[in-house]
């Protein structure tokens, strides 16, 4: 569709073009306020026929405005109404004559730099549209001189066609972080290995039936990062990166954005659904947070893991795993010295309290500054069995909650929980952290506990979220082969939740990632032997014109699998060669790394030994590789725009085929929840 003109218009029907386009409306012929922001975003280039925010019925989220008076003036009333039926007034006073009154608020401090003097933010929290369609959403804002402005947006609820079919009742989610079509098809080629021309077997994402690419943009770029880039999929909206389950506003505080429904809260608060989180980061990082918690700072990680507990009744959490233990040990001086001491960071600096009005409209939690929390304690009090360790985990038995925490921060990855297992790396002893379980041992644990009721009377269904993080940053790294190995770890936690749908066919199976990373390509393999890779001299020359083979040169790469899945080594002859596309600059040697590059999250990184590790891919094996230089800035490959592909198993996997929005996934699942699966 064809964005509307006001050209050659009448000054009226410009007004009214303008309208539609979420322009200013001025009533006065003075000065007047400005609407330079109104929330929920609507697509200013087209009609209202096609609205950039989109809701399930009943899904709550938060209507805003920041309202900019005119020099002199203040503004005194901000109206909220859809289809022309008032929400909320907010007068300056605070007071407020409707239903509304302890879900609003009208804030003057705290605000961006750039407002003029006497702005404020005027909120409506926890609204909620059952009809499905185009919906008008006005803002009218009046200010101290009498002149008010008006200025008009738009939102869609959609429909759900009932009695589709049965309904899905378990949703399991498998996210492999940055993982793009290059990173499925590397570690095909080294689990399966190709003849002639053919794989000889598929990865356990290859065998799932029906596969669709994804559109990954954020609301602010075509790049996303992580949180938007998964948040996106669980609530059916563009959000701007760095930012979890909230829009964009104009207030400084972090926890404060205007709020969207994440899926998990929605399905819990209509079916009672259970939430389980699992991921091999720490689990503060943005695609766990992004299932469960709201916030426009994915680094606020005292805040964050609170919320987790905090807000359990709302989202229905019961298992949550992975790394982060920095977050939850306290932290008496509220500094992050004495992480020496326990590797505690919790710090107020990172924590919240939460206004009076998003209290009342979402009943959640209020939150409380307390870096001197013990939060292992508390989720334990809470009725959450709790996994220090590989061994704990296995012994637990099968608990109504979990909680595990088997690192600092970021678990290690496959290459090196691997190397430890077989006696060949002390990696994830210098961690602290030698006993970690694989991820698809942690998937199996969080289905057992998610499962618990499965079959019983009252059984409500859960959604789980997997994530395979270290696909990612190893690819912001440009460490192929540990990212190739954390691909292959994940796939091992996809066959696991495979199997559990096969033998629950009211369960689905969504694999997919949140974006592509590095711009990882298989470009060919080696010509020479490991022993002759590693003599050859760290010169373009030899490192790459007399190594690496392209086409017919590249033959087909056979890596020896042992029996727990993993290649013996990825140090082979005329092993697969990688390249990137949206990379840093960094020294190739096409070996492996004995040690992992620094993990500056950990908080004991500074100190021996893992101050002995290479500090970035800019000094990495810069005394046997050759310098590759790269198209971005900085020390570390970067997300790209690329699609991604998704693919599905199990109760409606249908539905997931063509090329489609990140968004659309949330309206799919949803119908496939509430109205079932033809």
């Amino acid at each position: 569709m064809k964005p509307l003109s006001s050209h050659a218009l009448s000054p009226l029907a410009a007004q009214l073009v303008a309208l539609l386009l979420g322009s200013a409306l001025t009533f006065t012929a003075s000065a007047a306020p400005t609407v330079s922001r109104l929330t929920p975003p609507s697509n200013p280039l087209v009609t209202t026929a096609d609205a950039l925010a989109r809701f399930l019925p009943g899904q709550k989220f938060d209507l805003q405005a920041t309202l900019q008076p005119d020099a002199g003036s203040r503004i005194t009333r901000v109206s909220f109404a859809v289809d022309d039926q008032i929400v909320a007034t907010l007068r300056d006073d605070g007071s407020s004559a409707d239903q509304f009154v302890a879900h609003t608020s009208l804030v003057k401090n705290g605000l961006v730099k750039g407002l003029k003097d006497g702005s404020v933010v005027a909120s409506v929290r926890g609204y909620a549209q059952a009809k499905p369609g185009i919906h008008r959403l006005t803002v009218t804002a009046e200010d101290s001189s009498g002149a008010q402005t008006t200025r008009m947006g738009n939102f869609e609820v959609v429909a759900l066609r009932t009695k589709a079919g049965q309904p899905v009742k378990n949703i399991i989610f498998m996210l492999g972080d940055g993982m793009g079509a290059a990173h499925r098809t590397a570690a095909r080629i080294m689990a399966k290995g190709y003849l002639q021309g053919k794989a000889q077997d598929r990865l356990a994402m290859d065998t799932l039936p029906f596969t669709g690419m994804v559109m990954t943009s954020s609301l602010n770029s075509i790049v996303t990062d992580s949180a938007p880039g998964m948040a996106n999929y669980v609530t059916g909206n563009k959000g701007a990166n760095n930012q979890e389950g909230v829009f964009p506003d104009d207030t400084l505080a972090a926890f404060d954005n205007p709020r969207i429904e994440y899926l998990s809260e929605y399905l819990h608060r209509l079916k009672g659904t259970s939430l389980g989180i699992v991921t091999t980061a720490d689990v503060f990082d943005a695609t766990p947070a992004a299932n469960a918690v709201h916030t426009a700072s994915r680094g606020m990680g005292t805040g964050i893991v609170d919320q987790f507990l905090d807000d359990r009744h709302l989202t229905g959490l019961k298992v949550l795993m992975g790394g982060g233990r920095k977050w939850f040990l306290p932290n008496a001086s509220n500094e992050i010295k004495p992480q020496a001491i326990n590797g505690s960071q919790r710090r107020d600096a990172s924590d919240y309290v939460l206004p009076a009005d998003v209290v009342a409209g979402w009943q959640a939690s209020p939150g409380k500054l307390d870096s001197n929390r013990d939060l292992i304690a508390d989720f334990q009090a809470a009725g959450f069995a709790y996994a220090p360790d590989r061994s704990t985990l296995n012994q637990l038995g099968t608990s109504d909650r979990l909680l595990g925490l088997f690192a600092y921060s970021n678990m290690n990855v496959a290459f090196d929980k691997i190397n430890g297992r077989r006696g060949k790396s002390s990696i994830t002893a210098d961690y602290g952290f030698p006993d970690q379980p694989m991820l698809d041992e942690m998937t199996d644990a969080a289905l057992k506990v998610l499962s618990k009721s499965t079959g019983k009377a009252g059984d409500k269904g859960f959604v789980l979220l997997v994530e395979g993080a270290s696909i990612d940053k190893q690819s912001h790294l440009m460490d192929t082969d540990r990212w190739i190995l954390e691909t292959l770890e994940f796939d091992c936690a996809v066959l696991q939740a495979k199997d559990y749908a096969a033998a629950h066919p009211d369960t689905l199976v969504i694999v997919t990632a949140d974006h592509e990373c590095s711009g990882a390509a298989i470009i060919g393999a080696s010509v020479v032997s490991d022993a002759a890779l590693r003599a050859t001299a760290a010169t373009a020359d030899e490192k790459r014109n007399k190594v690496v083979g392209v086409y017919e040169a590249a033959k087909f790469p056979d890596y020896t699998i042992l029996a727990d899945g993993y290649p013996s080594t990825t140090d082979i002859d005329n092993k697969m060669l990688i390249g990137y596309g949206a990379n840093a600059d960094r020294y190739e040697a096409w070996v492996s790394n004995p040690q992992p590059t620094q993990d500056e999250q950990q908080p004991f990184v500074g100190a021996a030994p893992l101050n002995t590790f290479p500090a970035n891919p800019n000094v990495r094996n810069n005394s046997s590789g050759y310098l590759v230089t790269g198209q971005v800035p900085g020390t570390q490959a970067v997300h790209t725009a690329t699609d991604v592909p998704l693919s599905a198993f199990g109760r409606g996997a249908q539905l997931f085929t063509g090329v489609f929005d990140n968004t659309d996934v949330f309206f799919k699942l949803g119908q496939l929840v509430l109205g079932g699966a033809r």
